[in-house]
């Protein structure tokens, strides 16, 4: 496996609609265990194809650890709900912004034998969920957050310092 490249904010491929995977191959099976590698080495929780520079229908979401989830073709079947919370991105660097989101999703996708799958996400994995999928319709979230901002220090990152002052 190999780290990839993460596409920032003011590239033009983050705006643009993602076309489907016609066949999951051993490239694409590639391809997204080098992006969940890609994601762990930046301490995210989903990295989408044009985050990579892939404009294919696929991310990785890893909402808890050893939780991963490989979803091709994604499609959002259901939602429920509506939960405000705050948000980052491996393509936003630096900021946070509070995005309104459903509580709970119903999804189907391809996993990686190419068989489809169903999934219900609640909470944060499906914050995880419809965040990475925006960014196949070329969507980020900055476009839906308000106060966005950099985020504030936690309270343990300063005393830290103190301790190494």
């Amino acid at each position: 496996m190999a780290l990839r490249h993460v596409v920032t904010e003011g590239d033009p491929v983050l705006r643009k609609h993602c076309r489907e995977v016609t066949e999951v191959t051993e490239r694409i099976r590639t391809l997204l265990g080098d992006m969940l590698e890609t994601m762990r080495e930046a301490n995210g929780c989903g990295i989408a194809g044009p985050q990579v520079g892939v404009m294919r229908r696929l991310f990785v979401a890893e909402p808890a650890p050893g939780e991963v989830y490989y979803m091709i073709n994604p499609v959002i079947l259901e939602q429920e709900g509506e939960v405000e919370d705050d948000e980052g991105c491996l393509s936003v660097p630096g900021l946070i912004g509070t995005v309104k989101r459903p509580e709970k999703i119903r999804m189907r996708a391809m996993n990686l034998d190419g068989e489809e799958k169903e999934y219900e996400f609640e909470g944060f994995p499906a914050r995880v969920m419809c965040h990475e999928y925006d960014h196949l319709e070329g969507i980020l979230y900055t476009d839906k957050a308000v106060n966005v901002r950099a985020p504030e220090p936690e309270e343990n990152e300063e005393e830290e310092a103190e301790d190494e002052a």
